[in-house]
């Protein structure tokens, strides 16, 4: 009888117990950075499509969304997940960016990389440089689509989150990464794609990500997701249940974090010279638990003797702090606030205190 109540005792624990199944996993809090939950964070591995969040990233910061692009040869190398675009069909930039995100084609990764840098291998010298510049020190490109037969891209699940947070602060690769659906008709052919990430239609808080999938991979999948003013991003590797993973993932950080305003880049609250406005040039916000809400550290520098003249100058820098980690360093600006103007009456009343 006893060993009867522990088996059933030992599979409700198994049915209640939330289990995330991926080797590699990552919650990350997208306004300030911030690691909220982590496995295996820094584990290199290959990354397949995710790449694609890079390709697009590089592709954005360098060409414009209108700009035709006419399709070569470099399309009779693609194999695999593919958009079945052909040589001298016409697209644009932005079809091609619809093609690569919503149906991973490998083969407008290929036409994208040689538009915009003239060669696959000068491509990926793009992704890496943008890579350091973001603080991806764990990963390397060398392809445009994420495929490893050949050439190889490894990264972690950190680094990943780290280049989707910042992906996401650019309009267009928000307004691409969210679709579910793009039409379009080219010389060549109609086409109307539906987005291979089951998390837009799953989850109603996900706003955009892109899976992933070789054999040598396995499952990976980096996506992100806002309810009430939260922003959330989730990256796993390995994990073939990682739908369900990530809207997990999500459920139990939206709940355990409130969203605080650390710095009102209007209100600095800040001592400085009457006479004078002081702003930082954004807000930041964090989430944190209700514990953690006093360990919050502002750690405010003024420099000395610094001369204002017309315009706003730098008069000083904040610092967000937590447990001896800086999340964020913002310059203050200080400005003369303008003069108020007095009539001569006025003026002569206050001589004479009417």
């Amino acid at each position: 009888m006893r060993k009867m109540i522990f088996f059933l005792i030992a599979i409700a624990f198994l049915f209640f117990t939330e289990v995330y199944a991926a080797e590699c996993e990552i919650v990350m809090d997208a306004d300030s950075g911030r690691v909220l939950y982590g496995q295996n964070i820094e584990k290199r591995r290959l990354i397949a499509s995710t790449t694609k969040i890079m390709t697009a990233f590089v592709t954005l910061n360098n060409v414009d969304l209108k700009e035709e692009v006419i399709v070569g040869d470099e399309v009779l190398e693609a194999y695999g997940s593919a958009i079945y675009i052909k040589p001298q069909e016409k697209l644009t930039v932005e079809d091609l960016l619809y093609g690569l995100m919503l149906r991973s084609g490998n083969d407008a990764a290929l036409v994208l990389a040689k538009y915009v840098a003239g060669s696959q291998d000068a491509f990926a010298s793009l992704m890496n440089e943008t890579a350091r510049a973001i603080g991806m020190n764990d990963t390397e490109f060398f392809n445009p689509h994420g495929l490893d037969e050949k050439t190889q891209n490894k990264s972690t699940v950190y680094d990943m989150a780290l280049l989707m947070r910042e992906a996401m602060k650019n309009e267009n690769f928000r307004t691409i990464t969210s679709a579910q659906k793009y039409s379009l008709k080219t010389n060549f052919n109609t086409y109307e794609w539906y987005n291979k990430n089951r998390l837009l239609t799953d989850y109603k808080y996900a706003t955009g990500g892109k899976i992933g999938y070789t054999t040598a991979a396995k499952h990976t999948f980096v996506s992100s997701a806002t309810k009430d003013g939260k922003n959330l991003i989730v990256a796993t590797f390995v994990d073939s249940d990682r739908f369900v993973t990530h809207a997990n993932l999500y459920e139990k950080y939206f709940d355990d974090y409130k969203k605080y305003e650390i710095i009102d880049k209007d209100n600095l609250n800040i001592n400085y010279k009457s006479g004078y406005r002081v702003f930082t040039l954004e807000s930041f916000s964090m989430l944190l638990k209700d514990s953690e809400k006093d360990k919050i550290v502002k750690e405010v520098t003024l420099y000395d003797d610094v001369k204002i003249g017309s315009s706003a100058s730098i008069v000083g820098s904040v610092a967000i702090t937590m447990d001896g980690k800086t999340y964020k360093k913002m310059k203050i600006f200080a400005e003369r606030l303008p003069v108020e103007k007095r009539s001569w009456f006025d003026r002569l009343r206050g001589i004479f205190k009417w």
